[in-house]
């Protein structure tokens, strides 16, 4: 069995945690805990040991203040059919084995106890990450690592079914947040413990003029009518469920007990007859 590719420093983000000012405005993981909070309370249930992975983030501690609470590290620390709820909140976009990060939750699971993540997707930060590029292959003639790669939608969601989840659904809340510098931008990143901690980038301190021109770039492509930079952000949700057997399952194919033709009440045709037209 192989390793999966190292794509975080964990030191690096690690300390990029450790330096979140405890009055940092965390906004989007506020936004985050509010949708989780709405979509739990359309659960008819109620849960009594949840577990919340991803303790940089001060809204999710606050929405469930009761929880354990783990760091997001690669073998998480969890014990088997423990909680009736897993969150792993804010997180999951830094994992070097994302499916490892979901067997191990549903493994936390009781039998039909429910997994939600939130975390960064793939739209996130698309106009920074063109300008950073156009700006660094005019200064250097080459790119280096800046900004963290996020899955797309169909591909998360296509993770819950890998780590054995039943019932999974995955689905995608866009907003765009507008910042008056790129060092706004940079300074609400960092308050959030965002910035770059890719395994993978350059370690020298890069040109004063690469930021300078980056924000020149941004302006002239993404820039508004009122002087701001307008920026994307992407928030995928998870959700699955512990598999139990009293849990919905699909019918069999050929096992449906009522012909569609007599619920629409239609003519029911053989496959390839053809319908003639109605009369004008």
């Amino acid at each position: 069995m192989t390793n999966p590719p190292r794509l975080t420093d964990r030191s690096a983000l690690a300390a990029r945690r450790r330096r979140i000012a405890p009055d940092a405005d965390q906004f989007l993981h506020a936004e985050a805990a509010d949708e989780v909070q709405e979509r739990l309370s359309e659960v008819n249930k109620s849960f009594t040991a949840p577990l919340l992975i991803g303790a940089h983030s001060r809204p999710f501690r606050a929405l469930f203040p009761r929880s354990l609470v783990i760091e997001d590290v690669d073998r998480l620390n969890v014990t088997p059919r423990a909680h009736d709820l897993v969150v792993h909140a804010m997180a999951l976009h830094w994992a070097d084995d994302p499916v490892g990060q979901l067997v191990q939750s549903r493994l936390a699971l009781r039998p039909d106890g429910l997994f939600i993540a939130v975390a960064f997707g793939g739209q996130t930060l698309h106009e920074l990450r063109s300008a950073l590029a156009a700006a660094e292959t005019e200064i250097s003639g080459g790119l280096s690592p800046r900004v963290l790669p996020m899955a797309d939608l169909r591909d998360t969601g296509a993770l819950l079914q890998r780590a054995g989840f039943a019932l999974p659904v995955a689905d995608a809340r866009r907003m765009t947040v507008r910042f008056p510098t790129l060092k706004a931008l940079a300074a609400d990143l960092r308050a959030m413990g965002e910035t770059n901690a890719l395994a993978a980038r350059n370690k020298t301190i890069p040109p004063r003029r690469l930021f300078a021109r980056t924000e020149a770039i941004y302006r002239e492509s993404f820039g508004d009518a009122d002087g701001y930079l307008p920026a994307s952000f992407e928030l995928v949700f998870l959700t699955g469920w512990a598999p139990d057997e009293s849990q919905q399952k699909p019918l069999r194919p050929g096992s449906a007990s009522a012909r569609l033709a007599d619920a629409l009440r239609v003519e029911e045709r053989p496959a390839g007859d053809q319908v003639a037209p109605k009369p004008r």
